[in-house]
């Protein structure tokens, strides 16, 4: 099958909460957010793929310590061969999750109902006044984000929606706002914002924490379990 993962961090213990698990990253994105701090590979830079089977050959040689495959980007679902290797990697007998931004709820829901995937974080931008803003686009797919949260409040399948803080984007309004889209759900992280210089945009900054804890209060009116990570 076509090579579509770009990039891969050999063992993570932050990426799938309670997991000893193995990240790798596709190429593109249809958003464009500033903060963004894999900016390569949601821009599509000309940079060379890893061979898929050198990493089923790596998840293999070290089963019993990996127990789970992240899939990360850039934004996974935009890949027509994702499904093709989903399956390959359903075949080691290991969970996967899958990190989107739920722009593509008809992907989310196949892949779901074709049990290729355990568990799903969804991030969800801002409120939805704010998210034409946020990924720099003038139309925003709304309608097809809020088919993606619907889609995993149905699920049978374990999953989270974050949300990362960043100074620029992210008022009390859109804070609000995202408590309204979410309304009823379980759980929502909000992440704290790192600069690590690799963003799609510069001079960008973090919500100072006290502020954090004031997000969190407001949103636990519209969400029952709301956490901090990485404060």
């Amino acid at each position: 099958m076509k090579d579509i993962f770009y990039g891969m961090e050999k063992l993570s213990l932050v990426d799938f909460e309670g997991h000893i698990a193995c990240t790798i990253f596709t190429k593109g994105c249809n958003f464009r957010c500033p903060y963004c701090h894999n900016s390569e590979l949601a821009l599509n830079a000309p940079i060379a793929p890893i061979s898929f089977l050198d990493i089923l050959d790596y998840l293999n040689k070290r089963k019993g310590i990996i127990d789970a495959v992240c899939i990360s980007g850039g934004e996974p679902t935009i890949n027509k061969e994702l499904k093709e290797a989903l399956i390959e990697l359903r075949k080691l007998n290991i969970l996967i999750k899958l990190d989107t931004n739920g722009s593509n709820p008809e992907v989310l829901k196949d892949l779901i109902d074709s049990r290729l995937i355990d568990y799903v974080a969804m991030d969800i931008k801002s409120g939805i006044s704010g998210y034409n803003r946020i990924i720099d686009k003038p139309n925003a797919p709304i309608n097809e984000i809020i088919k993606s949260i619907n889609i995993l409040k149905s699920s049978n399948i374990g999953f989270e929606f974050r949300t990362t803080l960043v100074k620029e984007f992210h008022s009390k309004r859109d804070i609000k706002e995202i408590g309204i889209l979410l309304n009823g759900t379980d759980k929502l992280y909000l992440q704290k914002f790192t600069d690590h210089g690799t963003c799609i945009k510069d001079s960008l900054h973090e919500v100072e924490k006290e502020k954090a804890l004031e997000y969190q209060g407001l949103l636990s009116k519209h969400i029952k379990n709301v956490y901090l990570r990485g404060y």
